[in-house]
């Protein structure tokens, strides 16, 4: 086996003196790499990547394409970013993809962080690649949307997300059930609000405990309370001032969450959070960002109740009114309707009579102008038809010189190939004549020259001799071998045009 990599020939020594260089193929070279990579990396291995580029599938039995990246410091403190092609095989994402999206809540996306099993694998042409074989949905969600998943599906397989929604809601709720703690922040917000409105609310406070462990039991008892006196309230409005994402982990809870969903009268929430979603919001009749927001959502409502009702006054009196007006206006046509009824026969009958008198006289044009627009329509039929028929004869010549094209471009490229074909063996037999007579040249013993005031030149009886001639065949001289002279070789089996370097004295042989 030839080794995998090749050395130069030690410097002073001809390239032929030291042993021929062996190459080694690419395409070996890579071969030995892809078992080398199997043979080390034959199990699978689980993997934590960046998804840095995603090409999901657009058809049924499409693969899915990513590029993961991962960024990390190094022990001396380097910035190291690693970057791989991975790829999901058609019949693996349609198992792993509905599974991830069910357990994570969202579709694999460029940016998202994941835990993949994965197989290293090497391709002459495409190179390094991994195969996705498996996906860890739980450490993309973390433990707490993976609690706050299963609460929601818990939620939605009692249908207990959308009964709220299904409760109608008071058109004017004045009579208001408010849970929250006697302290919060939010509390004071929301009756600020409801005493500057022009509206009278009506607000009894069921004290609860807000945050911390306690909070679920403490509101499920704030509902208990009011569930008897359910027909005093228009409404129930949990507030809550804002807090951190962990504060807010008390409305997660199953208890509440499914307490608040059953709960026969319209339940508001205004927890105070500005990004997050708490899973009592899910539940809710309606669920609004801060305390203060529910107020104004309150005060809203009772201002566009004010203005529907003012409108519908006003709408009444605008009613009246034309009413009045329009019975006039139906008094006034009675009168004048006998008057014009005698008038409008009179000109109905001689609108008749004018219209059959035209009718008679235009009958003869009606018919000359139809023939006419007849006539119009077969001469712009006929430039089209032409053109029609032109097109596709021109088109029927395009494609048999698309295809004549083709034919050619293939026959073209035969023939070249054909001719180099040719062309190489030429040049190789030119090469191997070449070959032979420098062969000869160098093992030619005698130069023979003709002597001086001879016409003709014996054939030499030397085996090995060579004749120099004059350019044209005539016998050359002695007395004319000089630097530059121009001469003809004559070998027993070739001829061959060279040019005298320095001429040197021979020994010519007797014959």
């Amino acid at each position: 086996m030839p080794p995998l990599y090749n050395r130069r020939p030690d410097s002073g020594l001809p390239a032929s003196a030291g042993r021929p260089l062996v190459a080694l193929p690419l395409g070996e070279l890579l071969t030995r790499v892809r078992q080398a990579l199997s043979e080390r990396f034959a199990e699978s291995y689980w993997v934590v990547a960046e998804i840095a580029d995603l090409t999901l599938p657009r058809y049924d039995g499409a693969h899915c394409y990513l590029v993961l990246t991962d960024q990390h410091t190094t022990g001396r403190g380097a910035e190291l970013k690693a970057q791989a092609r991975a790829t999901i095989w058609s019949q693996r994402y349609q198992q792993l993809a509905p599974v991830f999206a069910e357990h994570t809540g969202q579709e694999l996306q460029v940016g998202l962080k994941v835990m993949l099993r994965v197989q290293v694998k090497f391709h002459e042409q495409y190179g390094l690649s991994l195969d996705v074989v498996a996906l860890d949905p739980s450490y993309t969600v973390g433990d707490l949307a993976r609690q706050r998943r299963e609460t929601i599906q818990k939620l939605a397989a009692q249908d207990l997300l959308e009964r709220q929604q299904r409760l109608p809601l008071p058109l004017a709720p004045q009579r208001l059930a408010v849970i929250s703690s006697p302290t919060a922040a939010g509390l004071q917000d929301f009756m600020q609000q409801l005493r500057e409105a022009p509206y009278a609310f009506e607000v009894t406070l069921f004290a609860a405990s807000m945050q911390g462990q306690e909070a679920p039991a403490s509101i499920r008892a704030a509902l208990d309370a009011v569930r008897p006196q359910r027909q005093q309230f228009d409404v129930v409005v949990i507030i809550r001032g804002g807090g951190s994402k962990t504060d807010l982990l008390a409305f997660d809870d199953f208890g509440l969450a499914a307490a608040v969903g059953s709960f026969p009268l319209p339940v508001l929430t205004g927890i105070g959070h500005e990004r997050d979603e708490a899973v009592l919001d899910l539940t809710a009749h309606l669920s609004l960002k801060t305390p203060t927001a529910t107020a104004v959502f309150l005060i809203e409502r009772l201002a566009r109740l004010d203005a529907v009702l003012s409108g519908y006054a006003g709408r009444i009196r605008e009613l009246a009114q034309e009413q009045v007006r329009d019975q006039e206006r139906h008094l006034r046509r009675h009168a004048f309707t006998i008057r014009d009824t005698a008038q409008q026969q009179l000109r109905q009958h001689r609108t008749n009579l004018q219209q059959r008198t035209r009718q008679a006289a235009t009958i003869a044009r009606t018919e000359l102008r139809q023939q006419h627009r007849a006539l119009a329509r077969v001469r712009q039929r006929l430039p089209r038809a032409t053109a029609r028929a032109l097109a596709g004869q021109q088109l029927r010549l395009r494609m048999l010189g698309y295809r004549l094209a083709r034919r050619f471009r293939r026959l073209h490229r035969r023939r070249s190939e054909q001719l180099v074909h040719h062309r190489y063996h030429v040049q190789l037999a030119s090469e191997r004549l070449l070959h032979r007579a420098e062969l000869r040249l160098t093992q030619a013993t005698a130069y023979r020259v003709a002597a001086a005031g001879a016409e003709e030149v014996a054939p030499s009886t030397l085996p090995n001799a060579v004749e120099l001639l004059r350019p044209s065949g005539a016998p050359l001289l002695p007395e004319e071998l000089s630097a530059g002279t121009a001469v003809l070789l004559r070998l027993p089996s070739a001829e061959w045009y060279a040019r005298l370097t320095a001429p040197r004295a021979t020994h010519h042989p007797k014959e």
